[in-house]
């Protein structure tokens, strides 16, 4: 093509996209930004299909990397312009069906003029660099700081696959990918599929892959970098591991490929559906956003949650498990079928957190799953839909910014515990044949909820119509309550009272539970009669019970197959608090502990009576996930306290104290127990606040001190100088100078960052606020670790100094960062001092700041509600 014509070409390309632009619809127009409207997606999948990408890159190691993206689709029309997103390149050259022209790019997305395309058959090709990211989205790069080696990997939900590659990125435009791959020598290359060639050119090889099946442009991934690789090719399918040599003594191969092959076959079996991707990869990579991602066959794990330096102890062995499992259940649920917008992400991941936890307690040793997953992540979810900003489970998402909005306990453990009681209610079987229904009619295709429910539907032979209006498109917890008279020590009356989550949420549910009705023995407690109950509205009558014994205690979601909150009636309240270790079984005794505690969150349990409750009972369980509950919640109860502060001074020292000392001793009691010792002496840590506890912490980290059965790994020593640094301990900064030098790795660089900007010093709170507000070279994973250590409840006065410019800036910070910075600023750096001056403060800034992101605002919502609670709390103590 000569010169002239390529002028002429890029001439007729400005004045059509000019005419057209005046003709075309609302609906098409696109802001100058990467994030298309859910309407804009809509119009384009409408017009777009069969579209495949054949991917060329060269990857250095340096900053930069290079890229060529070949991209072939059929397109139903040339009325309108089209759009193509790739963000923050420089293009080198383009190419559009043969003709190369000078593109309209804003530096998210191109415009291509319709007089070039064609009605059928188009073919684009994009050259181009692109900086790496340091932020974990888009294809990140990371420099080993041990030995200067340089890690590649990909992360793309929701929408930053634009941020590697020329793309339409959006999940219902599915397409095969190509990949070629020019790496160092040394590299090894991972992607969706197994590499079909290696060849040697020079210093570095080019590595060839075939073209994976139909799959959603966030479910692709590129890996590439000297990683360790372990393989397992005993199973049906081949497994491949993968980590950074400088961390690949931390790693438990044998476990990943336990628990991976469990998974496998539990899920082929279950689904009906062989694994649908030829391999199953998983890679430890560091700076992660999140836990894991389900990249088709190429799963990428966070180096902060699986990497340990010391044995796992049982808690983590089983997060492993049940990850692992959460992210395998994507292959087919997720990757095979696809949602086609956002607002379907619930489903995904709702569903992966049902099945995980399913695989998790039916194929391998944690058969108490279930009860791991009550105490933990379902009261994430209940903490979550109690909140002010509650949402149904199905939302709208407006733009491809929108996505992660909503991604919180709501979406991931409230959905599987609405799945939990649809399998309950059509029972099990009939659950998953209608699982594999949807999954077969919708293989390598996009759906929507409506195709889901239709599919279970048409094989329970019922209608699920009130069960989805009800539970899915109304947000709010329910509360259930017993009602109940007895004569004579029989029961002349009992009723279930369903109550709703709020006077803005009026919604009423139907659901099916199991009662449990408990009398006190010598020394237990007796189930005496356990009663499925399917109640509706606000009064429910259990005429079945008339007649038997007068329980002392009434549980009415006995084995937790309700999503629902309980409040005890007052004589079972009772002998939960005088009782607890004469409940035998775990699970009630852990639904016990709960309801405890949100009678302190909700201000009717005084927080001092609740700590005594602790003090008497939590020393004696011998149940490893009861005690892992109450810490947490016992830490808490340390943060509130501490917030509280000069307020209630005397009392908070005594009970810090009597806690650390608590902790201590059962550390020492436990030295047979490694998984009891690690979990008390983490809370003996937490708890040491007095100069006798802090003194003791520092020789046994200096090993002037020692407790029987106890080792102090790398990971356990930085909790004990971050917790000096942070109460200012004598020597401590020293501590921490020492620590740094002999830990030089990427975890022991985050520790140290955590360990210094928590220390009480106004000069280091002003640097780090200014580094994390304006630093743009410090990657992301370090940012956060700034913000979450910047602030404890302890230090308001630090806190206060910089509070009301903090929220004065709020709006300012939210317009020029990313959604990824902000859910980290805004949980973390939104202040609150737990008095009604900060509420005052957090309710001046909710009227004032009216144009926030969703996020953002939706945290600042969350923290006046927060401030609100902690008050109430203040309030009711006794001391």
């Amino acid at each position: 093509m000569n010169l002239l014509r390529v002028c002429l070409l890029s001439m007729l390309s400005l004045s059509i996209i000019s005419c057209s632009s005046t003709e075309k619809s609302q609906s098409e127009h696109r802001e100058t930004n990467s994030y298309i409207s859910q309407q804009q997606a809509q119009s384009r999948s409408e017009r777009v299909s069969e579209v495949s990408y054949q991917l060329d890159f060269i990857l250095t190691g340096q900053s930069e990397f290079s890229g060529v993206t070949s991209i072939n689709f059929t397109l139903s029309d040339t009325d309108s312009p089209l759009t193509l997103d790739l963000n923050l390149a420089t293009v080198k050259r383009f190419i559009i069906n043969g003709h190369k022209i000078y593109p309209r790019y804003n530096g998210s997305y191109f415009t291509l003029n319709p007089g070039l395309l064609i009605s059928g058959s188009n073919t684009i090709e994009v050259a181009y660099t692109r900086k790496h990211s340091t932020n974990g989205e888009g294809l990140h790069r990371f420099v080993d700081p041990i030995d200067e080696k340089v890690y590649i990997y990909s992360h793309f939900e929701p929408a930053a696959a634009q941020q590697m590659f020329a793309l339409f990125d959006q999940p219902d435009l599915k397409a095969s990918y190509q990949l070629t791959v020019t790496a160092p020598k040394e590299w090894v290359v991972v992607s969706a599929m197994k590499e079909q060639s290696i060849t040697a050119t020079g210093e570095n090889n080019r590595w060839h892959f075939p073209a994976s099946p139909k799959l959603s442009p966030y479910n692709f991934s590129l890996h590439a970098g000297p990683y360790h690789v372990w393989q397992d090719n005993s199973g049906k399918y081949p497994l491949r591991l993968f980590a950074r040599q400088s961390v690949a003594e931390q790693v438990t191969p044998e476990d990943w490929f336990t628990y991976t092959q469990q998974g496998l076959t539990f899920f082929d079996d279950y689904f009906g559906i062989p694994y649908p991707f030829h391999k199953y990869d998983q890679l430890l990579v560091p700076d992660f956003l999140y836990g894991a991602m389900e990249n088709a066959a190429a799963v990428t794990f966070s180096e902060n949650y699986f990497l340990y330096k010391n044995k796992m102890t049982l808690a983590q062995k089983q997060s492993l498990a049940g990850v692992i499992m959460h992210e395998m259940a994507h292959q087919w649920f997720g990757n095979l079928v696809t949602m086609k917008w956002w607002n379907g992400l619930w489903l995904n991941e709702s569903f992966a957190s049902f099945m995980a936890t399913l695989a998790t307690a039916e194929a391998t040793e944690f058969t108490h799953a279930w009860r791991s997953f009550y105490a933990k992540g379902k009261q994430k979810a209940y903490e979550q839909d109690s909140r002010i900003t509650t949402h149904p489970i199905e939302v709208p998402v407006p733009t491809a910014q929108n996505a992660f909005d909503n991604i919180d306990a709501i979406t991931y453990q409230k959905g599987a515990s609405v799945l939990v009681q649809l399998n309950h209610l059509l029972g099990a079987e009939v659950f998953k044949q209608g699982v594999q229904h949807y999954l077969k009619q919708y293989s390598y295709q996009n759906a929507e909820l409506q195709d889901f429910i239709t599919s279970l539907s048409s094989i329970a032979k019922r209608d699920l119509s009130q069960w989805s209006d009800e539970w899915l498109n109304h947000g709010g917890v329910n509360t259930i309550k017993p009602e109940y008279s007895c004569e004579s020590n029989r029961i002349t009356s009992f009723a279930l009272l369903q109550l709703p989550a709020s006077d803005k949420l009026p919604k009423l549910r139907e659901q099916r539970v199991t009662l449990g009705l408990f009398t006190k023995g010598r020394r237990e407690l007796h189930r005496n009669v356990t009663v499925a109950v399917t109640y509706k509205g606000a009064r429910t009558e259990v005429k079945r019970l008339i007649g038997s014994r007068c329980p002392d205690l009434v549980y009415p979601n006995y084995q937790d197959w309700g999503y629902v909150k309980v409040i005890l009636d007052d004589k079972s309240f009772d002998t939960a608090t005088k009782n607890l270790n004469m409940m035998k079984d775990p699970m009630l005794r852990s639904m016990l502990w709960q309801s405890l505690w949100d009678s302190v969150t909700s201000g009717v349990l005084p927080l001092d009576k609740y700590l005594g409750t602790v003090f008497i009972n939590l020393p004696h369980e011998q149940d490893y996930i009861i005690l892992g509950q109450v810490l947490a919640n016992l830490y808490q109860s340390k943060s509130y306290l501490e917030q509280m502060l000069p307020i209630h001074r005397s009392y908070t020292g005594k009970v810090l104290k009597g806690l650390a000392q608590m902790s201590l001793r059962n550390t020492m009691t436990n030295a047979g127990n490694s998984d009891f010792q690690r979990r008390w002496f983490d809370a003996y840590i937490q708890f040491s606040r007095k100069p006798q506890a802090l003194d003791h912490l520092e020789q046994l980290l200096q090993g002037r001190a020692s407790i029987r059965g106890l080792t102090l790994d790398q990971d356990t020593r930085w909790k004990i100088i971050t917790q000096l640094n942070r109460y200012d301990h004598n020597g401590s900064r020293k501590l921490l100078e020492i620590e740094q030098k002999s830990d030089q790795s990427d975890s022991g660089e985050k520790a140290a960052i955590g360990a210094l900007v928590s220390r009480p010093e106004a000069s280091i709170k002003r640097r780090w606020l200014y580094r994390i507000e304006h630093d743009q070279a410090l990657p992301f994973s370090k940012l956060s670790t700034a913000m979450s250590h910047l602030y404890p409840k302890e230090q308001k006065m630090l806190s206060a100094a910089t509070s009301e410019q903090r929220l004065a800036d709020l709006t300012e910070i939210d317009g020029r960062k990313d959604p990824v910075f902000m859910r980290s600023y805004a949980a973390n750096l939104i202040p609150t001092q737990c008095d009604h001056a900060g509420i005052a403060l957090l309710q001046k800034a909710i009227d004032k700041h009216t144009e926030l992101s969703m996020g953002t605002w939706r945290a600042l919502l969350e923290a006046h509600q927060n401030e609100v609670r902690c008050v109430t709390i203040k309030e009711k103590l006794l001391h």
